[in-house]
């Protein structure tokens, strides 16, 4: 029974994924300016199980077990710059901006990429995914019934979060990002490691 449910939400982030660079849903809660943390913004059951949040966290908290066996924990990552991109091995957008990712990822010690694979997928699979389309950073699959507690529900992929060094979210987008534009955010951000 699950598998409608995965099927209507791949439609949808198909459709999505083509939209243009655009901020995601905000990190503050849009009335006061104040942050809005995870606990304020329960999940709602979409109907079928799937659980939907409207908003991420101020300093979001995510540890993940990856594909290769290792533990990815946000938290551990303080003083660095984190890209958390929520992608799929079908998503065409997701797929081009892979290298770019890594690039950045290799080059700056200050940067670290998280991939969460926001799809059905077997860790398997994703391994031989991997070979013919591999990364520098950690991948992680993510249950697209239960998605990660203080991020936002992705509306279309791929969906990246920029952390800063002191762990807030310094910019969240919807579709495509370039290793160029999240350099550029950390080098205006007064947050900036080093």
């Amino acid at each position: 029974m699950r598998a409608v449910p995965t099927i209507l939400l791949m439609a949808m982030l198909v459709l999505a994924g083509c939209k243009p660079s655009t901020p995601a849903a905000p990190a503050t809660a849009p009335a006061t300016g104040e942050p809005k943390p995870a606990a304020e913004a329960p999940a709602a059951d979409a109907g079928n199980g799937m659980q939907i949040r409207e908003t991420t966290a101020e300093i979001p908290t995510l540890a993940v077990d990856t594909v290769d066996g290792g533990r990815f924990d946000l938290s551990a990552q303080r003083g660095k710059w984190v890209v958390v991109n929520f992608w799929a091995t079908w998503c065409a957008p997701c797929l081009k901006e892979m290298p770019e990712l890594s690039a950045l990822d290799a080059m700056r010690e200050d940067v670290q990429v998280i991939g969460l694979a926001y799809e059905d997928i077997t860790p398997a699979d994703m391994q031989a995914f991997l070979k013919e389309h591999p990364v520098v950073y950690p991948i992680a699959i993510i249950d697209v019934m239960t998605p990660p507690a203080d991020f936002a529900t992705p509306r279309g992929l791929p969906t990246t979060y920029l952390i800063s060094p002191d762990g807030k979210v310094a910019k969240a987008f919807a579709g495509p990002v370039t290793a160029h534009d999240l350099e550029t955010l950390m080098a205006q951000s007064p947050g900036k490691a080093g």
